[in-house]
C-alpha cells in the first residue's frame, strides 16, 4: 500500500496536538515517517497525550502567525511532506473571538505559503481548509470544488478567505517553483475518537451521558456529512502520495467526505448513537432570538473528483461511522490508560477496508 512511500520522510504537520492533527501524527509515525510537528500548545484534552507522541516525534511549539519562527523551521526542516491543519476550528468561538480566528486561519495560512515559496527541495504541500469554505446557500445537492466561495460566520469566512489567499499565492508564486507541488482539501464534518471540543455533537455527547446527564441539543433538524476521521486523513495521504508522483494534480481542490446517505439530521444520529451507548437522554435548547448566531443548516459536498482522479471513496457506513467513535469513547472511560491500544486496532482496521477498496 501507498504507506510506504512515507517511510524515514520528513513530514511537517501543523495543528498535530489537535483531533486530527494527533491521529494522522500517529498514523504517519506508525509507518516510520519522521513526524515534526507544529502547534502553539498541547491543549490538557488532547488525544496527543494519551498517544504519547510528545516522545515519539519531534514537536515544536510555534504560532503559526509567527512568520520568522515558522519560515525559520520549515527552511531548517527541509520537509518531504507538509500537511497544514493548524486552524481556530469552531463555528461559535468564531463568533466570540473573530480576531483570533480570521489571524489563524487565514494569516496563518499565509505565514505557511510565505514559508513554502523559495524552498529548494522537492516538497508535496496538502492545505487542509473546510466544507464551510463554500458560499453555503442551503442547495440540496453537494458542493463542487468549482463552486463559489464565501462565509456568513467569521469561521466560515476566514477559511473561504485562506482559500483565496493560497490561489493567489499557488498564480503568483508557488506554481514557478519546480520542487513544489501544492494541493488543497476540503473535508466535511468530522467525528471520531479523542475529539473533546466544546459545542460538538459527539463529545457533548459522551461528556454529558458518562455523568449520567441530558445532553442539551441546539439544532436537533441540522444536517451534517457524518464522517469519521479516518475517511477524512486516508484521503489527505492518498492525495499526498498521488500528487508527490503527479504533477498534473499541481495545484488542484479535492473534496473529502461521505455519501449522501451519511448526511443525516443531528437527531438522527443521536438515535444511531443509542444502539452503542446504553443510557441516553437529551434536551432541546429553545432558541435565544437576541444571541442565535446563524449556523447552516444544510451541508453536503460532491466528491466525484476524488473519486476518478484519486481513486478515492468514503469506506464506512454510517452505522460503522458511528460505532467506531462511540467504541473508541467507551474504551477511553473503561480503561484511558490504553489509548495507543484501541487507537491503533481502529487504524489498523481502516487499513485493511482500504486495502480491499484501492
Amino acid at each position: 500500500m501507498f504507506f510506504k512511500n512515507f517511510r524515514n520522510k520528513k513530514v511537517i504537520i501543523t495543528g498535530h496536538t489537535g483531533f486530527k492533527g494527533s491521529w494522522l501524527s500517529f498514523w504517519l509515525y506508525t509507518h516510520g515517517a519522521k513526524v515534526i510537528g507544529i502547534s502553539n500548545s498541547i491543549p490538557k484534552t488532547s488525544n496527543f497525550i494519551g498517544l504519547n507522541l510528545k516522545k515519539k516525534i519531534n514537536n515544536n511549539f510555534i504560532d503559526i502567525r509567527n512568520l520568522n519562527k515558522l519560515k525559520k523551521l520549515i527552511s531548517n526542516s527541509k520537509p518531504d511532506y507538509i500537511f497544514h491543519l493548524a486552524a481556530q476550528s469552531l463555528v461559535k468561538k468564531s463568533y466570540k473571538d473573530p480576531i483570533e480566528t480570521f489571524s489563524t486561519n487565514s494569516i496563518g495560512t499565509l505565514n505557511i505559503l510565505e514559508s513554502i515559496r523559495n524552498l529548494k527541495k522537492k516538497c508535496t504541500v496538502i492545505l487542509i481548509t473546510s466544507d464551510k469554505s463554500y458560499k453555503n446557500l442551503e442547495l440540496n445537492r453537494g458542493y463542487k470544488e468549482n463552486d463559489l466561495l464565501g462565509g456568513a460566520d467569521p469561521y466560515s469566512a476566514s477559511k473561504a478567505s485562506a482559500e483565496l489567499i493560497i490561489q493567489s499565492y499557488f498564480n503568483s508564486y508557488l506554481k514557478k517553483n519546480k520542487y513544489l507541488r501544492v494541493g488543497i482539501a476540503r473535508a466535511g464534518n468530522v467525528i471520531g475518537g479523542g475529539d473533546w471540543s466544546e459545542d460538538r455533537l459527539i463529545p457533548d455527547c459522551v461528556r454529558s451521558w458518562s455523568k449520567n446527564k441530558k445532553v442539551i441539543l441546539r439544532n436537533p433538524n441540522s444536517t451534517r456529512p457524518w464522517q469519521h476521521v479516518l475517511e477524512a486523513l486516508g484521503g489527505y495521504l492518498l492525495f499526498a502520495n498521488k500528487l508527490n508522483s503527479n504533477n498534473q494534480l499541481n495545484g488542484e481542490v479535492f473534496n473529502f467526505g461521505p455519501k449522501y446517505q451519511k448526511n443525516l439530521k443531528v437527531i438522527a444520529v443521536i438515535k444511531i448513537m443509542k444502539k452503542f451507548w446504553k443510557k441516553i437522554d437529551w434536551q432541546i435548547k429553545k432558541k435565544n432570538k437576541k444571541n442565535n448566531h446563524y449556523e447552516s443548516k444544510l451541508l453536503q459536498l460532491n466528491c466525484k473528483k476524488a473519486k476518478i482522479k484519486l481513486n478515492w471513496n468514503s469506506i464506512l457506513n454510517v452505522k460503522e461511522t458511528i460505532g467506531m467513535t462511540i467504541n473508541w469513547y467507551k474504551n477511553f472511560y473503561n480503561n484511558p490508560k490504553k489509548v495507543k491500544s484501541f487507537t491503533l486496532q481502529q487504524i489498523k482496521f481502516y487499513e485493511k477496508l482500504m486495502l480491499k477498496k484501492l
